[in-house]
């Protein structure tokens, strides 16, 4: 069974939403390990609460030496934990290269837009500000760049009039939970390819 490397920041609900689709049936892998940058983060109590691996590895300092010794510790445990598939579940700090390096094509984020539109911080608020009238979610494959790399799966999600930006984020959420799992699916199986910047699925 393939092995999933938890890494998040806050709550972790898009971490729950994977491990019920596992319980369910729904998702063939095992959680291994739960990491977070942040000791306090809520979705390491609620690892430990369903039995899970759950670890906090803080940096400790700042600058390019501070941020390879935190990566080189995360990486330690993903590996002692012969993880397949990073998947980043609201980790609110950006990928090293040398941490995409170490799992090439094998770290998965989602990002609550429908990439490459607006990519970074606040990508809801970003939408409604903007106006738009259709935004979703994105999952993709995480390179060097923010928010960048190889698109798997979108949902998009209609702006209706009377949003305000805290609704809209929540129907977002609302399917960031359903196809997470699902994008997550897909990559385990091995059945894709990718061609220059396009995921393609082998079959139906």
């Amino acid at each position: 069974m393939k092995k999933l490397g938890i890494l998040l920041s806050g709550r972790g609900s898009n971490f729950l939403a994977i491990h019920r689709a596992i319980a369910e049936g729904r998702l063939d892998a095992e959680i291994a390990i739960v990491l977070s940058n942040k000791p306090d983060a809520p979705g390491l109590e609620a690892a430990r609460a369903l039995g899970l691996k759950a670890l906090a590895i803080p940096q400790q300092g700042k600058g390019t030496e501070a941020r390879a010794a935190h990566d080189a510790l995360m990486l330690a445990e993903l590996w002692a934990h012969n993880v397949d598939l990073v998947c980043l579940a609201g980790y609110m700090r950006i990928i090293s290269p040398a941490f995409v390096a170490a799992f090439p094509n094998r770290i998965v984020n989602i990002h609550p837009s429908l990439l490459p539109a607006f990519p970074g911080l606040d990508a809801q608020h970003q939408a409604f500000d903007h106006g738009v009238k259709v935004t979703g979610c994105t999952v993709h494959f995480v390179d060097e760049a923010v928010d960048h790399g190889v698109i798997i799966l979108q949902r998009a999600v209609p702006v209706h009039d009377e949003d305000t930006a805290e609704a809209l984020a929540a129907r977002i959420l609302e399917q960031e939970h359903i196809v997470y799992p699902e994008a997550i699916a897909r990559v385990l199986s091995g059945d894709y390819a990718i061609q220059d910047r396009r995921y393609l699925r082998r079959s139906s």
